[in-house]
C-alpha cells in the first residue's frame, strides 16, 4: 500500500536516491504528509459532503410536524438522489473539460446556501407554524440544491483522492462515516436535553443546520489548503506529466475519443461499481426504514431506533477505518462478499417472524452493527481499489464514475425500501 517502490499506474520510481549516471531518470520522493494534515483535510471533506443530507433527513421529524400532509422523508430522498444522480451523469461526461477545484468550491458554496435556507426561513417566516406549504416547496428546493452540491463536491473530492495514495481515499470514506456518527450524537444529545414537542423539534432541527453550516465553512478552508499542500501538489504534477505524455503519444482527444476512453474506464472498474451499488441496495433497503418502522422494544421504547441507528453509524465508521489497518486487495473477493450480504434479508426477516429469541433486542442490535461494519469495510475497499485500476491521468474520472455507481445504489436501495413489506 504505502512506502517506496514503483507506482503501478505511472511506472515512476518513487525513491529519495538519485541516479548519478542518469540524473534525468531520478524522481524526487513524494513529500511527507507533515502532521498528517492532508489526511485530516480529506477526512474533514468526507464528513462535510454528507453532513447536509444527514441534517435534512435527521430533521425530518420537525418537517413532518410542520407539513403533516406531505410524505416528507420520501420526497426528500427522491429529490436529493435523483438530482445528485442526474448531475453526476453530466459531470462524468464533461469532467475532462472542467476544473475539479472550481466544481468543489462551487459545490461547497451551494451547500452553505441550501443549509442557510431552512433556519433563515424558519426565523423569518415559518416560526414553527404548521401547514405553510409554500415554505415546504422552498425546503424541497433547498434539498434539490443540496443534491446538486453533493454531485459537485462528492464527485470532485473522491476524484481528487483517487489521484493520491490509498490512505487519502480511506480518509474520505472514513469521514463519510464520521458524518453519520456526528449526526447520531447530535440526535442523542437533542433528544436528551430538548422536550419532544414542537419547540424541542424546532430547536433540534436548527442545531443540525447550524452545525452543518459551520462544518461547510471549515471544509471550504480545508479544501483550499489541501490543494496547496506539497504531497497533493506532487501527485497533481505526476498526473499533469502523464496527461502531457498521453497527448504527445495519441494527440488531443476529440469528443468521440473521450467517450471511448470513458467507456474503457467504466469497463476497468465495472465490477467494483457493481459491488458498490449492491452494497447500498442491500443497506438502504433495510436501513433506516426497517430500523425505525418495523422493530420495537418495550424496554427501550422510542430510544430503540436511535440506539440502533447510532450502532450502525459507529460500526460503519469502524469498518471504514479498518482499511487503514488491513486492505483486502482482491476486487473479486470483495465483490463476492458484497453478494454475500444478501443474507441480511432472511436474517432481518427472522428478527420479525423467526424464533422468539431472534425477535429480541440483542439479535437485532448485532445484525444492525454487522450491517454497518460490512457496509463500511467493503465500501472503503472498493472505493480505494477502483481508481488504482486505471492510469493516474484517469483516476479522477474513475473516482467520479465510482461515485455514480454509489448513487445508483443509494437510489435503487431507497426505492427497494418502499417494497420492504414484512
Amino acid at each position: 500500500m504505502g512506502g517506496s517502490g514503483e507506482d503501478e499506474r505511472t511506472g515512476l520510481l518513487v525513491s529519495a536516491a538519485g541516479d548519478e549516471e542518469s540524473p534525468s531518470k531520478a524522481v524526487v520522493a513524494a513529500p511527507k504528509d507533515v502532521f498528517h494534515v492532508a489526511y485530516a483535510v480529506y477526512f474533514t471533506l468526507g464528513a462535510g459532503f454528507l453532513l447536509p443530507w444527514n441534517a435534512f433527513i435527521t430533521a425530518v421529524d420537525y418537517f413532518s410536524y410542520l407539513y403533516p400532509d406531505a410524505p416528507v422523508d420520501r420526497v426528500f430522498s427522491v429529490s436529493y438522489m435523483l438530482t445528485c444522480l442526474l448531475f453526476l451523469l453530466v459531470i462524468v461526461g464533461w469532467a475532462h473539460l472542467s476544473s475539479a477545484p472550481l466544481r468543489i468550491n462551487a459545490g461547497l458554496a451551494l451547500f452553505v446556501v441550501s443549509l442557510l435556507i431552512v433556519p433563515v426561513m424558519d426565523a423569518a417566516y415559518v416560526r414553527g407554524v404548521r401547514g405553510l406549504y409554500a415554505s415546504y416547496d422552498v425546503t424541497v428546493g433547498a434539498v434539490v440544491l443540496s443534491g446538486i452540491a453533493d454531485a459537485l463536491v462528492q464527485g470532485g473530492v473522491i476524484g481528487s483522492a483517487g489521484e493520491l495514495p490509498e490512505r487519502y481515499m480511506q480518509a474520505v470514506v472514513a469521514g463519510t462515516a464520521a458524518s453519520g456518527v456526528l449526526v447520531s450524537a447530535l440526535r442523542v444529545i437533542t433528544k436528551a436535553i430538548y422536550p419532544q414537542d414542537d419547540s424541542g423539534l424546532r430547536k433540534s432541527a436548527n442545531l443540525y443546520f447550524i452545525v452543518s453550516i459551520v462544518v461547510m465553512a471549515i471544509c471550504i478552508v480545508c479544501y483550499n489548503i489541501a490543494d496547496r499542500l506539497p504531497v497533493v501538489q506532487y501527485y497533481k504534477d505526476i498526473k499533469v506529466q502523464a496527461m502531457k505524455e498521453e497527448r504527445n503519444e495519441k494527440g488531443p482527444k476529440s469528443g468521440s475519443a473521450w467517450r471511448s476512453t470513458l467507456w474503457h474506464i467504466v469497463g476497468r472498474i465495472k465490477w467494483s461499481g457493481f459491488g458498490i451499488s449492491l452494497i447500498y441496495i442491500v443497506t438502504l433497503s433495510i436501513f433506516p426504514g426497517y430500523i425505525t418502522e418495523d422493530v420495537h422494544s418495550d424496554v427501550l421504547k422510542d430510544w430503540y431506533p436511535i440506539i440502533l441507528i447510532a450502532g450502525y453509524n459507529v460500526f460503519d465508521l469502524v469498518g471504514k477505518s479498518l482499511t487503514a489497518v488491513y486492505l483486502l486487495e482482491n476486487t473479486n473477493v470483495a465483490v463476492a462478499c458484497c453478494v454475500g450480504r444478501l443474507l441480511f434479508y432472511p436474517l432481518f426477516l427472522g428478527c420479525l417472524h423467526g424464533p422468539k429469541f431472534f425477535r429480541t433486542e440483542i439479535p437485532v442490535t448485532i445484525l444492525t452493527c454487522l450491517l454497518g461494519l460490512t457496509n463500511g469495510y467493503l465500501t472503503s475497499v472498493l472505493m480505494i481499489l477502483a481508481p488504482k485500476s486505471v492510469p493516474i491521468q484517469h483516476s479522477e474520472t474513475a473516482g467520479i464514475v465510482i461515485v455514480l455507481f454509489l448513487v445508483i445504489g443509494l437510489a435503487a436501495g431507497s426505492i427497494v425500501s418502499w417494497f420492504w413489506v414484512v
